[in-house]
């Protein structure tokens, strides 16, 4: 069984923006804790979690990384994860993984874009949050403005749990708020002043001990430690520790509000749904059911596959066969793991709170539920920037095959596909640079170089009016011929369509079945009276259509947001099969789809900058050059501005560069789809033509 009783556990994603010293502070942890006893620095490659060569070659966090200690009587699972937002995918599945997220903010750069990110992420994760200001070491460190900032950005429940003596040179240690010591000339914000909202923000969670404070009478000390962890599970209280990882200035104090201020095991809320699709709350009780997720997948050089398990109620154990949510039959667990950064040791058993890892199951994929409830999907960015992909030798054809499928497994966050017009492989990622990281672990790890070409932009066609015709497909070659005959009527179909109010009798008359695909949002409806198209062909209908949705008519990109209804047709005793069907019903597709005036969609993106102040209304500028929108502006504190837009994707592929320039390297930005929008006729006209061209070249 676990080694850890339940409340013992602590588990803590520590993220951020790049260079918050995220890492450096692991690594200092893990020194100051006796797990390591070498020097480790991110500078000088010697980092515990940054091993990997793209690591150690950038000098900064690439994957998330499972680390562990303990201190004081607590078993500490402490997660390190990338700071750039290229790469948020890794912290958004750690996330699932913990139950607080320790957001780390550089002192001197103060509140920057994937700051905002993260701290939103681990709300929706349902994650008890605390803020480390790390750096104070730092020169030009202004701690009153940046507490302001924080608390006017993130709100009022953000507290300081201790506040600085001194920064730069001259930062010599920490001071409680929470009990404030007889001398604290030194502070750069006098504890005393914080002392009382602090104790507000904690006890508003209790009305009794409310009562009895306000009455004069301090809580005691084992009420205050059960009072934080439930203000901090209900996020009216943000603990706010400061430090330094580099000289280890308030280590220990870190560490202390770590195991005071985090949530438990048994504090953390957790739902799942059950076999009935009911939602039921898990509980972390050694003895009920077996309840684990998946939240990462690591290929790793020696073990092969790394599934990361977090296991929330029940035993694990290692040589069982266990059930995984959607497997048609149970899964065989062999040795259990503990994982610290790069090395792994084995594992009997554990419990609820435990984060374990076991290898070479290729049933496991990041998200997979073990036990009998499903917990909820890992919410990971869809990936948005591609390239089209070849081996540099053709020799390494299968190898470039087998080697993308292991990154796809490892990283939720990048996709492969095969582009039925081009018939090119086309990857997409998050950004040039996670498309850049990729390539270099492939020519590392698998021995693979690539060539690539420009970022794909994932168009779709639809159109945008009603429409009907038909097509004959009649070949004769000597014998039995082919002959099939495919009458269709199109329309546009409405987003988010709720299949049984549109496809009804009193709007289709002839209807008998409709088929929907939710994924196209493509409706077709089988309508066919007196067996005009005997039923046995209707499967080759559907392949036609399905082909033509994938093939696309006007660009070749994917169809969507359209609902076709076969409603005659006309078939030969021995000259019809399959394959006549599916080709009129293919062709009948694309002839009624020219005439319903189709158009090209383009994705468009939530785009949020964060520049210095003066370099606001460049951005405004060169957002509008790009045909996008700006929505609206906030502070984002220290000087700096946030700029939220709407673009097309198709005009940011390339952002950084650009960014970059415009601010002499100050700026950063993170971007999600938003939605798809019709494309401007001038720029449907050039992107129709070169499909054209393309398509005369491969012919």
């Amino acid at each position: 069984m676990s080694k850890h009783k339940i409340d013992d556990i602590r588990n803590i994603v520590l993220c951020g923006h790049g260079s918050a010293g995220k890492t450096t502070l692991v690594d200092a942890i893990l020194n100051k804790t006796g797990v390591v006893k070498r020097p480790a620095s991110v500078d000088d490659g010697t980092s515990i979690c940054d091993f990997d060569e793209e690591e150690k070659s950038h000098k900064y966090t690439i994957e998330a990384k499972v680390t562990h200690f303990d201190r004081a009587g607590k078993h500490f699972n402490l997660l390190d994860t990338p700071g750039y937002p290229d790469f948020i995918g890794q912290t958004i599945g750690a996330m699932r993984g913990v139950d607080t997220a320790a957001i780390v903010i550089n002192a001197q750069s103060g509140i920057e874009v994937n700051t905002r990110r993260v701290f939103v992420e681990a709300a929706k994760a349902g994650l008890g949050r605390i803020i480390i200001i790390n750096k104070m070491d730092s020169d030009n460190v202004d701690f009153p403005a940046l507490l302001k900032d924080i608390k006017e950005l993130f709100g009022p429940a953000c507290v300081p749990l201790n506040v600085p003596v001194g920064h730069g040179g001259d930062f010599k240690g920490v001071l409680s708020t929470l009990k404030v010591a007889d001398d604290t000339s030194a502070a750069l914000i006098d504890p005393a002043e914080i002392s009382e909202p602090l104790m507000e923000s904690i006890i508003e969670v209790d009305e009794e001990v409310m009562e009895r404070y306000f009455e004069g009478q301090q809580p005691t000390d084992v009420e205050l430690s059960g009072l934080i962890v439930k203000a901090v599970a209900q996020g009216s209280l943000i603990p706010i520790v400061c430090c330094s990882g580099k000289t280890g200035t308030g280590l220990d104090e870190l560490l202390d509000a770590l195991a005071m201020c985090s949530l438990t095991p048994t504090s953390a809320a957790r739902t799942a749904k059950n076999a009935d699709g009911e939602e039921v709350e898990i509980k972390a009780d050694t003895a009920g059911e077996l309840v684990a997720q998946v939240f990462k997948t690591r290929i790793d050089p020696f073990v092969q596959k790394l599934s990361f398990i977090r296991i929330f109620s029940g035993t694990l154990a290692k040589d069982t066969t266990i059930s995984v949510v959607g497997a048609r039959k149970g899964v065989k667990i062999g040795p259990l793991l503990t994982v610290q950064a790069n090395e792994t040791e084995p594992l009997d058993k554990a419990g609820p709170g435990d984060i374990v890892a076991v290898a070479k199951i290729e049933e496991l994929e990041t998200g997979s539920s073990l036990g009998a409830v499903a917990m909820p999907p890992i919410p990971f960015p869809r990936p948005m920037v591609g390239l089209a992909v070849t081996p540099k030798s053709r020799s390494d054809q299968t190898k470039l095959s087998g080697a993308l499928t292991k990154v796809c497994q490892e990283d939720s966050t990048f996709l492969r596909e095969l582009d039925p017009q081009t018939k090119e492989t086309v990857v997409n990622g998050m950004s040039e640079l996670h498309l850049q990281i990729i390539q270099e672990r492939l020519k590392r790890r698998e021995k693979v170089e690539v060539d690539t070409k420009e970022p794909k932009i994932p168009y779709r066609e639809t159109i945008q009016a009603n429409a009907e015709g038909m097509y004959r497909h009649k070949k004769q070659t000597g014998g039995s011929g082919q002959f099939g005959e495919v009458h269709i009527r199109m329309f546009p179909l409405p987003k988010d369509i709720d299949v049984e109010e549109y496809a009804t009798k009193a709007r289709f008359p002839s209807l008998k079945t409709p088929h929907y695909d939710e994924e196209n949002n493509f409706l077709w409806l089988d309508s066919i009276v007196g067996g005009t198209i005997p039923s046995n062909f209707l499967p080759a209908v559907e392949k036609g259509f399905r082909a033509r949705l994938e093939q696309g008519v006007i660009a070749g990109c994917r169809v969507q947001n359209i609902c076709v209804e076969v409603h005659f047709g006309k078939h030969h005793a021995v000259d019809s099969n399959e394959q006549a069907f599916k080709t009129a019903a293919s062709h009948a597709f694309k002839k009624v789809f020219l005439d319903a005036k189709p158009c090209l969609l383009e994705p468009i993106v939530k785009i949020e900058i964060t520049v210095p102040g003066n370099n606001v209304g460049d951005i405004s500028s060169d957002m509008s050059g790009r045909r996008g929108r700006v929505l609206g502006m906030d502070s984002a504190g220290g000087g700096m501005q946030t700029v939220t837009a709407e673009v097309p994707l198709a005009e940011v592929t390339t952002y950084a560069r650009s960014l970059s320039s415009i601010t002499g390297g100050q700026g950063s930005y993170t971007m999600e789809l938003s939605h798809y929008d019709t494309v401007p006729g001038n720029v449907q006209k050039e992107i129709t033509e070169k499909a054209a061209v393309k398509e005369e070249e491969d012919a």
